[in-house]
């Protein structure tokens, strides 16, 4: 399918649901503490959603019954909260965050500390904020999707970090997952690849780093992403319009 661009009236209103999503996501990582569970940050994050005016995108999403993801430590993505899972000093937590305002979907992620993180933990947190920042740079007219995501793995392997393969960002709009994927490095039999970017293309960049292999595996609750060696990963991600002269960040705070 070709992506779908939207008019202005459309970015409008994902502007606001990106407002509604990174505020949100801004109010939770001030929660983020040891002593804190996962099961709290989800609850608060549902509270402030339908304060806003807005309805959590993944609640209900293939049958997923949280507001948001809480992955922790080797987690990747999808980590389910719960009331039973505490926050240790030293974790790192991943926080993915979905708004739906009026049809529109906002859709936004961050990777942050609990307490004292190692320098490890703060350093692979840095570099993958960093290939989101380098990928976000690329979305400019004319430019091609292929450049998005040489940016983000280049970032991400000059700074000696795996990137996952299968998952990736995506289109989005009314729907949370539109076309076309958006790959966190260069997909050479992926036909999209070569898209043109053009105004009115919204996309969610969303790099996922990991310490050692980009290789990954799903739990037994069929949601949780690990990587396969056991080693930390990281999860940034913002839904980002091309403008006609560059591009606009909808999810910023």
């Amino acid at each position: 399918m070709a992506p779908i661009i939207k008019d202005a009236w459309e970015i409008d209103l994902m502007r606001e649901a990106g407002r509604i999503a990174g505020r949100t996501l801004a109010e939770l990582v001030r929660m983020v503490a040891p002593g804190v569970t996962t099961g709290q940050v989800d609850a608060k994050a549902e509270e402030l959603i339908r304060a806003a005016g807005a309805v959590p995108t993944f609640k209900g999403y293939k049958g997923y019954r949280h507001t948001i993801c809480a992955s922790i430590n080797e987690e990747v993505v999808h980590g389910i909260p719960s009331v039973e899972r505490t926050l240790k000093e030293g974790d790192i937590l991943s926080i993915d965050i979905g708004a739906t305002y009026k049809g529109f979907v906002g859709d936004t992620a961050v990777t942050v500390p609990v307490g004292r993180a190692s320098a490890a933990a703060l350093k692979i947190i840095e570099a993958t904020k960093g290939a989101l920042d380098a990928g976000i740079a690329q979305m400019a007219p004319k430019k091609r999707l292929g450049d998005v995501s040489r940016a983000v793995q280049e970032h991400a392997e000059q700074r000696g970090y795996g990137v996952v393969r299968n998952y990736c960002g995506h289109g989005v709009g009314r729907d949370m997952h539109e076309d076309p994927q958006v790959p966190n490095y260069v997909a050479p039999d992926l036909r999209q690849m070569g898209l043109v970017l053009q105004p009115g293309l919204v996309l969610a960049i969303e790099p996922m780093l990991c310490e050692g292999t980009y290789r990954t595996k799903t739990l037994a609750d069929q949601w949780t992403v690990v990587t396969a060696d056991g080693k930390l990963s990281a999860h940034f991600e913002h839904t980002i319009a091309v403008t006609k002269d560059g591009h606009e960040v909808l999810t910023l705070p």
